[in-house]
């Protein structure tokens, strides 16, 4: 089989495609990536013999068309995207012409070129945000689309065509929606790499507001493994959530990195909170445990700290 994984070069996607070359030797692997930057070929570097890579922009019709024609790939991997939610802010409309008219362009050459399926990778940053002070509360797959940033509106826009795409052209497409991802290869505008590189220089650690803005992690091998499970097993038009059931308020992440690291607590430096932060991530993803096997396996105190390692 050939996979196409868009956004491979960046962080999840360049971790992904280490999952298929180990699970799926036999399968051929495409990277398409527009080297942004976040897409990275370093990413890359330790596979670079075991797949082919092409850059291009998913919203390049021509490009992408071209790509579809000569490959004939059968299952997409969409992990192309802008993703992060201070960019969103700043400049949206990058956001909207990646994440929605890229997402078309990708669908327009599976319907025109036989794909067998298309998967979606979005967030759970599409469904909003949950109160803090009601942790028997998690997002369902049913629960409705209340995006706070240009972003995951882009991201829940996104989803919204990829269903109607299913009713209307009959397109074989799935969507994941992942909580927040943590592992090696994540650029360092994200918490985590962000917060160990400038710790380990002794420079300020900003935090939003109060920090005690919840999220819930899950190591990237295990989003690597769901998204395999869900491509090759998935129903298709339905949506799937992947969570790691580690919900950790953002204040906390940063004190373990300081920990493991033995750098003091005074370099934490609260700053203005962002615009429409949302206070609280949490799904329940009992219906991929359910009807497809998986769960999380990653022990996330020993992978975190690997993580945090990883980036000094």
């Amino acid at each position: 089989m050939k996979l196409l994984i868009t956004g491979g070069a960046g962080f999840i996607g360049a971790n992904m495609a280490r999952h298929e070359l180990f699970a799926h030797p036999e399968d051929d692997i495409i990277i398409f990536d527009k080297l942004t930057y976040a897409g990275r070929m370093e990413n890359l570097a330790e596979i670079a013999d075991k797949i082919k890579f092409i850059k291009g922009d998913i919203a390049d019709k021509d490009t992408v068309f071209a790509l579809f024609a000569a490959e004939k790939p059968d299952i997409v991997m969409n992990f192309a995207a802008e993703s992060h939610v201070d960019r969103s802010i700043d400049n949206p409309g990058i956001f909207l012409r990646t994440n929605i008219l890229g997402v078309q362009t990708l669908m327009d050459a599976c319907l025109a070129y036989g794909a067998r399926r298309f998967c979606q990778i979005s967030t759970d940053e599409v469904y909003g945000e949950l109160p803090l002070d009601r942790p028997d509360l998690k997002f369902t797959e049913s629960s409705p689309p209340a995006p706070s940033s240009p972003y995951s509106a882009s991201k829940a826009a996104a989803d919204l065509l990829v269903l109607s795409y299913k009713r209307t052209y009959g397109l074989d497409a799935v969507i994941s929606r992942c909580s927040n991802n943590y592992g090696p290869y994540q650029f360092p505008e994200k918490l985590i790499p962000l917060m160990v590189q400038r710790a380990a220089n002794n420079l300020s650690l900003p935090v939003y507001g109060t920090g005690k803005n919840v999220r819930d992690w899950i190591f990237v091998g295990d989003h690597c493994r769901a998204v395999d499970i869900i491509a090759r097993r998935g129903g298709a038009g339905e949506i799937y959530n992947i969570g790691g059931g580690n919900e950790i308020a953002n204040i906390d992440i940063v004190r373990r990195i300081l920990d493991i690291l033995k750098k003091p607590y005074s370099l934490i430096e609260y700053v203005a909170d962002r615009k429409g932060h949302d206070l609280r991530y949490a799904v329940d993803h009992s219906k991929l445990t359910r009807e497809l096997g998986w769960r999380p396996e990653a022990d996330f105190d020993s992978e975190f700290e690997r993580t945090v390692m990883s980036f000094v």
